[in-house]
């Protein structure tokens, strides 16, 4: 049975609540929902398309831990609280994604904390 590994950002949400950033089983890596935090800082931009830059910035770091990066991404789930507010992304989006193509779907729903403006979730699986 293959090995599971668990990565962490530092993020003080995961030991409070209770999961990780990613979980990684063969060669599939589950990143968890990223928002625009900061996780340095633990501060957050009020801005959406601020938050969708920093989301990548997170994910991307996520991944390299994982030894993956942004190419194995075959699933994302976008989950904004504002739809109307997702168009001001798609520039970040396609920026990150335009060549790679994931698999996508968005869904508008409320976020943990009103300053959340947009939560990421990515599959990747790596070659």
């Amino acid at each position: 049975m293959s090995k599971r590994i668990l990565i962490s950002s530092g993020s003080s949400f995961e030991e409070e609540i209770g999961y990780s950033r990613a979980v990684i089983r063969d060669n599939w890596v589950f990143v968890s929902g990223t928002t625009g935090y900061d996780y340095a800082t633990m501060t957050i931009a009020e801005d959406i398309v601020d938050q969708t830059e920093q989301c990548f910035l997170n994910i991307i770091s996520t991944l390299e831990k994982a030894n993956a990066s942004l190419i194995d991404v075959v699933r994302v789930n976008y989950i904004v609280p504002v739809a109307q507010d997702f168009e001001k992304c798609w520039p970040v989006l396609r920026r990150h994604f335009g060549d790679i193509k994931p698999a996508a779907t968005m869904i508008s729903a409320g976020l943990a904390d009103k300053k959340m403006k947009i939560e990421i979730e990515v599959t990747a699986l790596k070659k």
